[in-house]
């Protein structure tokens, strides 16, 4: 079969299929279980990169292999994914499209963008890239569940706080900015975040 197979994309591959299963949850109206399959998509891509790095002896072609599938994973589950949750949940208006659509273009040209940069860097030095540049996509893991978590409570406020949401989160994806990539302590807040918001949201929906 074409294509790598070894234990350093498994993180990848597995959160791909997060980010399709939770595409068919919200196509039939099931948004809970698709913001969760989005949140299990970001814990995979959390920690793939560091496991593909124990590989020590990753041939050129694995690394670019790797660089071009994470971020077609990434379109996936966190370009595509999140606006058709926001569809799912009833958000169909045709303004709310236009911003979807940016949302989705702005994730492109973003992941896009990082798979030149990272090439790049990476021709010219070995060392572990420090920043981003832009908000990372992966981001929408842990701010889109927030959102829905309030979505009762916002009432007839949550299509206009969804609709400037997704409009903000799709400029940072594209604007010139540098944040600096976490380290494991923040990343393991990034988990308690995330489960506290899947906590969250398994309240409110037992409670609605």
């Amino acid at each position: 079969m074409i294509g790598y197979y070894s234990y350093t994309v498994i993180l990848t591959y597995l959160g791909f299929v997060c980010g399709s299963v939770g595409l068919y949850f919200a196509a039939h109206g099931n948004t809970n279980a698709a913001i969760i399959m989005l949140m299990l998509a970001g814990f995979c891509d959390m920690f793939d990169g560091k496991v593909a790095k124990t590989k020590k002896n990753r041939t050129p072609e694995e690394c670019r292999f790797g660089i071009q599938i994470d971020s077609l994973s990434d379109m996936v589950c966190f370009g595509l994914l999140p606006p058709v949750i926001a569809y799912s949940a009833g958000l169909q208006r045709p303004i709310h499209i236009a911003v979807y659509s940016c949302f989705s273009l702005a994730a492109l040209i973003r992941l896009a963008y990082f798979n030149v940069t990272e090439e790049e860097r990476q021709q010219v030095t070995t060392e572990r890239r420090k920043v981003y540049e832009g908000l990372p996509v992966t981001s929408v893991a842990l701010l889109i569940p927030v959102l829905f978590a309030f979505r009762r409570d916002l009432g007839g406020y949550f299509s206009l706080t969804a609709t400037i949401v997704y409009a903000v989160i799709a400029c940072a994806f594209i604007t010139r900015f540098t944040l600096k990539k976490p380290g494991m302590r923040v990343m393991l807040l990034f988990i308690v975040i995330g489960v506290l918001e899947l906590l969250l949201l398994i309240y409110k929906h037992l409670h609605r």
